[in-house]
């Protein structure tokens, strides 16, 4: 949610200067965009993942601040709930062996937490909705003690007046309400950052939104919520509504979500930037000292905060991102699309497919978008939540066909080239992106695994769901530590 912020009361003047304020980034950033004043010369990827707690009976268990404190690593932050952590890995090129490097760094840097976060009784676990959560889980008591998460919990809902809602319609049915953001908590991401330079921004843009409903059919691993059987990837309605700020009535006048896919393809990093200030109000109107335009004068580089905190205010799926690192600005794509898991090597091979895939199609002669409706990507999105792997989705030229069927025909190709463009060694291309094959081959990711295996342990071994879904949590657990890609794991 951008920068760090503590607990405080807003006044009306303090809205009216951040707006102001907001505005004066705008310019500046516009500004910077003429001057072409960023690092676009050695492009980085990097790799977050956002993890659950469990206690011995996989149930969730509200240690983070015990478990930060035992594994005593920087890379590893705290998330909303207390039942989360999150772990930055160091960005990298992909250059070579860059994937590889990713892959090891962050199986040790895992491995070395999980065994430290025994010593205080928890446990990680790389999983997009924890199944054993329950209602009594999701209250204001399990949110994380850094005081930003109350205030922005204080925020939205002075801003929505009401209780949420949430109902998923899915192979069964949920409808409940909430009276904090903790539901929020629930849904644990994986998030890839690509530097790009200003020129290419809008291309990778527009190219991650157009394969972000493929990256979910393939990738799904949220079936389960409150011992419900829902989307594929629940996380996406279950985060759209755990954040909204809108009440009915606003959401019948078609005010947009904060969760957001967008509603078009861009021409500049700037649209986005843009849409943020115009149709979003501001959360937390936090001013820095920095005065940007006198900062940018003098030669220095400004950090934007205004600008950049409310960027974290606004959930888009593929967000773009402003930073400064060692004195000069750089922006990043941040792809959210993904759930946490099952495994280290599937996270690699899934952020080897996106960066190669959205690569390819940035640089194509004929650009995809040219050919494709914004709303076409936006149903592919829907549909490859909603049905996983078994999604139909719309790609031009080829008509609405399965995901499996376009990945297997027609990305997979696109990603070898991108992969190749990025400098990847063979080899590592090759071993990541034939795991993306096999999990075509085999419709198995993680939503599948979870789904079978909580149906094979209610019909033959008679167990009620709660039990069941304590067991297909513990034969996770176990496979993920194995290290086999999904598509191998069997049905315990």
């Amino acid at each position: 949610m951008g920068e760090e912020v503590g607990a405080r009361t807003f006044s009306r003047e303090d809205r009216a200067q951040y707006r102001e304020k907001v505005r004066r980034c705008l310019d500046v950033f516009a500004e910077m965009l003429r001057e072409s004043r960023f690092d676009v010369e050695r492009p980085m990827t990097g790799l977050e993942i956002e993890l659950n707690l469990v206690d011995d009976d996989s149930r969730p268990t509200m240690r983070n601040a015990d478990v930060l404190a035992a594994v005593a690593d920087p890379s590893f932050q705290t998330e909303l709930g207390q039942f989360n952590v999150e772990i930055n890995v160091a960005p990298r090129r992909l250059v070579g062996t860059g994937t590889a490097e990713f892959e090891s760094h962050v199986r040790a840097s895992l491995n070395a937490a999980e065994e430290k976060a025994r010593t205080v009784d928890a446990h990680m676990v790389m999983i997009g909705i924890l199944p054993t959560l329950e209602p009594g889980h999701l209250t204001a008591g399990a949110l994380s003690a850094n005081p930003r998460y109350a205030l922005l919990n204080e925020q939205i809902f002075a801003a929505r007046g009401e209780d949420l809602r949430i109902a998923i319609s899915g192979v069964e049915r949920l409808a409940t309400t909430a009276d904090t953001i903790t539901p929020e908590a629930a849904c644990t991401s994986t998030q890839f950052h690509l530097q790009v330079s200003p020129v290419d921004f809008a291309a990778y843009w527009n190219a991650a939104q157009a394969v972000a409903g493929i990256q979910l059919a393939l990738g799904a691993n949220s079936p389960l919520f409150f011992g419900r059987e829902l989307w594929r990837e629940t996380r996406v309605p279950l985060f759209q509504q755990a954040t909204d700020t809108r009440s009915e009535e606003i959401k019948a006048q078609g005010v947009r979500p904060r969760v957001w896919f967008g509603e078009r393809w861009i021409n500049s990093v700037f649209d986005l930037f843009e849409e943020n200030v115009r149709y979003f109000p501001a959360l937390l109107p936090v001013c820095d000292p920095e005065d940007p335009a006198q900062t940018l004068a003098a030669g220095g580089v400004p950090r934007l905060a205004e600008l950049r905190l409310h960027n974290g205010t606004i959930y888009r799926w593929n967000r773009p991102v402003y930073d400064v690192w060692k004195g000069r600005p750089h922006l990043r794509v941040e792809n959210r699309v993904l759930p946490a898991g099952p495994t280290v090597v599937d996270t690699i091979a899934n952020g080897a497919f996106y960066f190669g895939l959205v690569r390819a199609l940035a640089e194509s002669d004929r650009p995809l978008w040219s050919q494709m409706s914004f709303s076409a990507a936006e149903e592919n999105f829907t549909s490859g939540a909603r049905h996983g792997i078994d999604a139909q989705v719309y790609w031009p030229g080829l008509g609405y066909l399965p995901a499996t069927e376009l990945v297997l025909r027609r990305l997979l190709p696109l990603a070898h080239q991108g992969l190749d463009g990025w400098g990847v060694d063979p080899a590592e291309r090759d071993r990541l992106l034939g795991i993306i094959e096999q999990r075509c081959l085999t419709g198995r990711n993680g939503a599948t695994w979870q789904v079978a295996t909580l149906h094979r342990l209610e019909a033959a071994d008679h167990l009620d769901r709660p039990e069941a879904l304590r067991e297909v949590v513990r034969h996770y657990v176990e496979l993920m530590h194995s290290n086999r890609p999904v598509h191998e794991w069997p049905i315990p």
